[in-house]
């Protein structure tokens, strides 16, 4: 399993570069890893979804999908393509440190 530095910190990564292991994760980690994904800033409403991506994967052992997010956390469609453009599920994820979410490419 490879591993790399993000934000001062070993993490896990698979060749994706998504984190393997979430208790990795920090703020910092998802700071540098959105702007990695082209997102220069996180706001609060970044936030929300992060935060409700992780405590919803905590419960149920995997990332969200898109449908899920926007269903649970109260966010449209198009306001998550607005916050993480082109794949928002596979961006959030990314970014909150989780897997991939099924049904991603």
């Amino acid at each position: 399993m490879a591993t790399r530095e993000i934000a001062g910190k070993i993490v896990h990564v698979n060749e994706e570069g998504f984190l393997t292991d979430p208790s990795e994760w920090n703020r910092d980690i998802a700071i540098e890893l959105a702007k990695e994904e082209g997102i220069p800033e996180l706001t609060p409403a970044h936030w929300k979804i992060i935060e409700f991506c992780r405590q919803d994967a905590g419960a149920t052992g995997k990332a969200p999908t898109l449908r899920r997010i926007s269903t649970m956390a109260g966010v449209s469609t198009k306001e998550l393509f607005a916050l993480f453009p082109k794949g928002p599920a596979k961006k959030v994820a990314k970014i909150a440190g989780l897997g991939k979410p099924e049904g991603c490419v």
